[in-house]
């Protein structure tokens, strides 16, 4: 791809469906932590007054001038159902990048959220319609409509490189990121701690959660404990 800083890419390869499915409902605290605590945004980037939203889709990149949101126009008009537009706008809370009026749109075209590196604003709209929207906070301030941008390009968004196609998981936590390539591994080992989770649970309540490993580990660290 040539002209950078302004180029467009239509299309991308995605995660199979059934993968992504499998995906709504887990927890981005027990995905993250099947992959090193590393691939979670910063964690001002949080829902618009969202409680209990639960977002999974394919990543749609967008990267953009912090006040500009031309790019983003043209990315609601290419995403496919069930993608999530991902908006590197460089952490600056300049200038909106999109508002209620583009999620009414991007509602209507399937499209399943936003995840923004920067603010949004008509933050009380879009909690009142419900559409996933994640950003690092809102202002009155709108933004141009001139470019550049690109579409579709390895983006970085909360501190984390997107590439088109990887999978976006957000929840009340914030949003993690899960590389396509290691999508249904991932998908395993989150299941897998789901279920320990669930019977740590239970066993707390039938006062049975082995504490043993507290003390071990403080030993094996060498830490002193008086009386």
């Amino acid at each position: 791809m040539g002209n950078v800083g302004f180029r467009i890419k239509k299309d991308f390869e995605r995660i199979d469906p059934i993968i992504v499915k499998q995906f709504r409902g887990i927890a981005t605290s027990n995905i993250g932590d099947v992959m090193g605590r590393l691939w979670a945004m910063d964690h001002r980037i949080k829902p618009v007054n969202h409680p209990g939203i639960h977002l999974v889709g394919s990543a749609f990149t967008v990267r953009t001038h912090p006040s500009d949101n031309l790019l983003v126009h043209k990315a609601m008009d290419l995403a496919q159902p069930g993608d999530v537009i991902v908006i590197d706008a460089f952490g600056d809370m300049g200038n909106a990048i999109l508002g209620e009026i583009m999620c009414h749109y991007a509602k209507t075209k399937g499209i399943a959220g936003y995840v923004v590196d920067g603010p949004v604003r008509d933050l009380d709209g879009i909690a009142k319609m419900g559409f996933p929207v994640f950003s690092k906070g809102g202002t009155p301030r709108g933004p141009y409509k001139e470019g550049p941008g690109e579409i579709n390009t390895i983006i970085s968004c909360g501190n984390v490189p997107v590439e088109p196609g990887d999978l976006i998981v957000g929840d009340g936590d914030g949003v993690i990121v899960v590389p396509k390539a290691e999508a249904l591994e991932i998908l395993e080992k989150a299941k897998a701690v789901e279920r320990q989770e669930s019977e740590i649970i239970q066993s707390i309540y039938n006062g049975q959660w082995d504490r043993k490993w507290v003390d071990d580990v403080l030993n094996k660290k060498g830490c002193e404990i008086l009386d």
